[in-house]
């Protein structure tokens, strides 16, 4: 004979019914809209934008050291690549951080940089863009294709083409558009 005590449903099992449903619900719910949503962020920062932080003063005027930026990552995998004056995020092979600098040389084109003053082919470069001039000199470079030459705004402070040379196209992550944070200095970048 059985244990009456083992067949007869407890006192508490009309409760652990409900409540298992209702934390089943509850969890249901929660994958439905957490789940996306994590999902599209993550798309979103793998293929179309991400905030990126300023380190140093490689740029200033320009960006200043803890400032946070939007990089754009899909434009130039449309139009092919980086126009002259685009601030542009990248990685170089082997480094750990991602740096931020100006394009200054395109594919094709010859740079060199005397007294401060950068050579285009050689014309000097009108720069529209705020410039602490300094830096060491660089010689006359062909910049190969698929290539673009890079500088820090911050001549004297800025590791950049000059020390790395030309830059592949493909360790371009995106170029910077947009200053969020601090509050005071919102705006595009420029």
């Amino acid at each position: 004979m059985s244990d009456p005590a083992l067949l007869s449903p407890g006192p508490d099992s009309g409760i652990r019914r409900p409540l298992t449903r209702l934390l089943l619900r509850a969890l249901r719910e929660l994958m439905e809209t957490v789940l996306p949503a994590v999902l599209i962020a993550l798309f979103i920062n793998a293929f179309l934008a991400q905030a990126t932080v300023v380190r140093g003063d490689s740029m200033e005027p320009t960006l200043h050291d803890n400032e946070r930026v939007i990089v754009e990552k899909i434009s130039y995998r449309l139009t092919g690549g980086p126009r002259r004056g685009d601030v542009v995020v990248l990685r170089l092979e082997g480094a750990r951080d991602m740096l931020i600098k100006r394009v200054v040389a395109l594919p094709g084109e010859t740079v060199a940089i005397q007294g401060g003053q950068v050579i285009v082919d050689g014309m000097p470069l009108t720069e529209p863009w705020a410039v602490r001039p300094g830096g060491s000199d660089y010689p006359p470079t062909l910049v190969p294709e698929g290539y673009v030459f890079v500088l820090g705004d911050n001549r004297s402070h800025s590791n950049d083409s000059r020390s790395f040379g030309p830059i592949p196209l493909k360790n371009i992550i995106g170029h910077a558009v947009f200053v969020y944070w601090p509050p005071d200095e919102v705006g595009p970048v420029r």
